[in-house]
């Protein structure tokens, strides 16, 4: 008897795509030794003025409509000054315009201009079952297109810190999908799929070090991010309208500070505004130095930032908003409005 994997490779892969990542750098001319104490270290010889092209990473990804809407992770094409080619196959190319990042799911929507182009169906992320078949696909390494692996859903609502190469930061992942199918770098951005072919994840990171654990964002979390994209060309994100760091308890110490939770609002660079004019944050009257402890009931810490706070209201949603200013806290109301 058959595997009922083969079904669902003949009826996912060809929606399966690899996006290979390409950059406008400086154009190596050879090499040189350059000596530093009793060693000597291989440096790259660069001509003044000349650049090239080149491929600097890769990812996977899929289509979603027969138009070219494309779905795959944000931390795949999250350099803006990057250029993204979606293959479909090693002789079918096309320009992947970025239309959308959603950083704090980890989820971006591309566009490919073709027509009658093979997708995926979307599941619901949400009727997941423990123990659940399933099959990651994807550009395994970044050479190996359409490599499945099988495996089974072993956890659900998972919460992670995978750290972010280009950024250098530890970001946090919740509400993941556990399995143990394998993920492999160039994997991330593929789907994750059921037995019906339907996608319940994107492919997001796996454990280093760890056997047999990988994780998937749920789909669940793109389609509203998808369904504003088609209709509107972006996302319509709620805007809060202040610069700030969170506070951990080694800011707290070494500022001085009352409290080791909260986002501190205070500017990134000298001449820019803390408190974004006409933004929610100003109508509420929040000030430079105030320290936002909560939205509603949650409270703002590293595990529970306050961007996944907000991104969990609406447009035009009113939340009572809780901060410290001078040692005392002060309750206020805020309507948030969409990021222009």
């Amino acid at each position: 008897m058959k595997s009922p994997i083969i079904e669902v490779a003949k009826k996912a892969c060809p929606a399966v795509i690899t996006i290979v990542i390409s950059k406008d750098l400086p154009k190596v001319e050879g090499f040189y030794m350059l000596p530093f104490g009793e060693k000597e270290y291989i440096m790259p010889k660069i001509k003044d003025g000349k650049t090239e092209m080149q491929k600097i990473g890769g990812g996977s990804a899929f289509i979603v409509s027969p138009d070219g809407y494309v779905l795959t992770s944000c931390h795949v094409v999250e350099d803006n000054e990057a250029e993204y080619t979606a293959l479909l196959e090693p002789s079918e190319k096309y320009i992947a315009r970025v239309l959308a990042r959603d950083p704090i799911n980890d989820v971006a929507i591309l566009k490919i201009e073709e027509k009658n182009l093979p997708y995926l169906e979307l599941g619901d992320s949400d009727k997941v079952e423990l123990g659940e078949d399933v099959v990651a696909i994807g550009n395994a390494l970044g050479e190996f297109h359409d490599t499945l692996s099988s495996g089974i859903v072993s956890g659900l609502s998972r919460f992670i810190r995978p750290f972010n190469n280009f950024s250098g930061q530890t970001e946090n992942l919740r509400g993941l999908i556990q399995t143990d199918a394998a993920i492999n770098p160039g994997n991330s951005g593929g789907p994750l799929v059921n037995m019906k072919s339907e996608v319940i994840g994107i492919n997001t990171a796996a454990i280093v070090g760890a056997q047999n654990m990988g994780f998937a964002i749920p789909i669940n979390y793109a389609k509203k991010d998808l369904k504003e994209v088609m209709m509107y060309g972006k996302m319509k994100v709620p805007f809060l309208g202040i610069k700030y760091i969170i506070i951990n308890k080694e800011i707290a110490e070494k500022n001085n500070l009352p409290v080791d939770y909260g986002a501190l609002i205070i500017r990134e660079r000298l001449g820019d505004p803390a408190v974004i004019k006409n933004s929610a944050a100003q109508k509420a009257g929040l000030k430079e130095f105030d320290i936002v402890l909560n939205i509603g009931e949650e409270k703002i810490d590293v595990d529970n930032p306050l961007s996944r706070i907000i991104s969990n209201y609406n447009i035009g949603d009113k939340a009572e908003l809780l901060f410290l200013r001078d040692g005392k806290k002060i309750k206020t109301k805020i309507e948030l409005k969409e990021k222009i």
